[in-house]
């Protein structure tokens, strides 16, 4: 076993959002941490491109030998990273809109007896039950769950919650 396997999942998340060079099967790779996978140690690096495109590319993590931190990057590049995926609707919110559109739903939901928490590292996601979650930005088509019932009453909970703040 290599001495990336040998890390966990909360050494791996250090490399998060930096900027490191991988050598993996005798090759060698260079971008930024997006993720590690915590059970396969599979690493996610991003490549910003000269046309403002991007290069994702995904590491195996039983082939990592070597990662070493180049550049431990900042808050914008951070940002970058963390907005890469996320979806058209989220990003017309700002965070602290967001924040408050999460606040108000879980109370919503608390005060109509539906058990909430928070997860995630960023607790930006809500979950039911333990069976639905809720992305930001929080709304009905922003549920999923394998539980069709659950799913149904949980947007519609959501949409009369959206009704009423308008």
């Amino acid at each position: 076993m290599n001495e990336w396997m040998k890390k966990g999942p909360l050494e791996w998340q250090d490399y998060t959002y930096k900027e490191v060079k991988v050598t993996a099967s005798e090759k060698e790779y260079k971008g930024w941490v997006l993720t590690t996978d915590p059970v396969s140690a599979n690493i996610v690096l991003v490549n910003f491109l000269e046309d403002d495109s991007i290069s994702v590319t995904g590491i195996m993590g039983h082939a990592v030998q070597t990662v070493e931190t180049v550049n431990e990057g900042d808050h914008g590049v951070r940002e970058k990273l963390a907005h890469l995926f996320m979806s058209e609707d989220c990003q017309a919110y700002s965070p602290e809109d967001l924040e408050k559109r999460k606040n108000s739903l879980k109370q919503w939901l608390e005060k109509n007896r539906i058990p909430i928490t928070e997860q995630g590292d960023s607790r930006r996601t809500l979950c039911v039950a333990g069976v639905l979650t809720i992305d930001p930005p929080y709304g009905p088509e922003n549920c999923s769950s394998s539980n069709e019932i659950i799913l149904s009453r949980v947007q519609d909970l959501i949409q009369g919650h959206l009704a009423a703040a308008q």
